[in-house]
């Protein structure tokens, strides 16, 4: 599951924050397989999608993380959830999506596959009021 600012994402849902306040995000991994999963690591990328086939992630004036936007991760137990927060900041309006990849440190374990089916994050990011 994945959380911004309190609000669950789907693909049918667009999550609208605020331009200069720092915006929670909470990632929810669970373990289904009989086996511990890690280490690895996942990153977060904002980018802004010109709905032409064209995707802009050269947003490093733009957006920006409170933190890091790589989370390290031992391992996740069977049956177990492991839960990841960060922050995100928004400096100037606009639509702007996260694409969340996974990377192994070991080749020899391999990750639940459907955590490469997060859903799509949509986040709108607003003038103040």
């Amino acid at each position: 599951d994945i959380l911004v600012d309190g609000k669950l994402c789907d693909c049918d849902i667009v999550v609208n924050c605020k331009v200069g306040d720092p915006i929670p995000l909470e990632v929810k991994l669970t373990n289904w397989s009989k086996h511990s999963v890690g280490p690895f690591a996942l990153t977060v990328t904002p980018y802004q999608d010109y709905q032409n086939g064209v995707h802009n992630y050269e947003l490093q004036d733009v957006i920006t993380f409170v933190g890091s936007n790589t989370f390290y991760i031992d391992s996740v137990k069977p049956t177990k959830d492991s839960v990841y927060f960060g922050s995100l900041l928004f400096l100037y309006t606009g639509d702007f999506y996260l694409n969340i990849k996974f990377h192994e440190d070991n080749c020899s374990r391999e990750l639940p596959l459907s955590w490469f089916c997060l859903p799509s994050v949509h986040i709108r990011a607003v003038e103040p009021l």
